[in-house]
């Protein structure tokens, strides 16, 4: 799929992988919906890049329509999603202060997991309506998985299992959407330069970028962008969860 003149919403879109998104589609000539729980960090994004900001929990069935139908009134049916919003406390299991709390883990989950799945839900139904591009096409989801899905360290268990989670989702909703032209996958970053990290202290920084193969050092957020807008224009990419990592393999704590 030609990316230029098409409607994309991006989750997750007021900082980090999503906004490096955000910036790729509108400079490839998408009509960019920037959707984010933070509103300030959306409104500066769009108004950087000509598009539009939508306040949105992902994780909320009724946010989420009304984000997708605020998207759809201004830049029509969204042909593309891309799902970047999350969170990734870490918390052992059983810490020193007895089980971590059930609704800690479940506030990942719904976050990660389900508001991934929330947004394809109701993107898809729009692009399924749509009328069919070259080869049938009519839509492109692609979803943020994470290496903690195959490698999640001691205090991820929340994290990776959401990412997991994601990870599975993508190969039956592929196969689901198949029929309506509907291509879906997901990227599994290492570890990025997104404020998770810049807000941990500089010896931690420089002691993770070392642990990446090659190149050693974080991952670009524009370098995540620049897969999205592959994935998007290669139309054979269908199914799949692809590692975006340096070769880095956790270890782990």
């Amino acid at each position: 799929m030609q990316v230029k003149g098409h409607a994309a919403i991006v989750t997750g879109g007021g900082s980090g992988l999503g906004a490096a998104t955000a910036r790729a589609l509108a400079t490839a000539g998408a009509k960019v919906a920037v959707l984010d729980v933070n509103i300030d960090g959306a409104t500066k994004i769009a108004k950087e890049i000509g598009g539009l900001a939508v306040k949105c929990d992902v994780a909320d069935a009724a946010s989420g329509e009304a984000a997708v139908t605020e998207a759809r009134a201004k830049h029509g049916p969204s042909r593309i999603l891309i799902n970047c919003a999350g969170i990734g406390p870490a918390a052992r299991i059983v810490g020193k202060e007895g089980p971590m709390p059930l609704a800690d883990f479940a506030r990942v989950i719904n976050i990660n997991l389900i508001g991934s799945f929330n947004m394809m839900r109701l993107c898809a139904a729009d692009m399924g309506k749509l009328e069919a591009l070259t080869d049938g096409e009519r839509g492109v989801i692609v979803s943020t998985a994470s290496v903690a899905a195959y490698e999640g360290q001691i205090g991820q268990a929340a994290y990776a299992a959401s990412k997991g989670g994601i990870v599975s989702l993508v190969m039956p909703a592929a196969r689901e959407f198949a029929r309506a032209g509907i291509r879906v996958l997901a990227v599994a970053p290492g570890l990025f330069a997104t404020p998770l990290l810049l807000g941990m202290p500089q010896q931690v920084q420089d002691s993770l970028a070392a642990s990446v193969p090659f190149p050693a050092r974080f991952g670009k957020p524009e370098e995540y962008a620049s897969l999205v807008l592959h994935i998007i224009d290669n139309v054979m990419l269908n199914g799949e969860v692809i590692r975006l990592d340096g070769a880095i393999r956790m270890q782990p704590k």
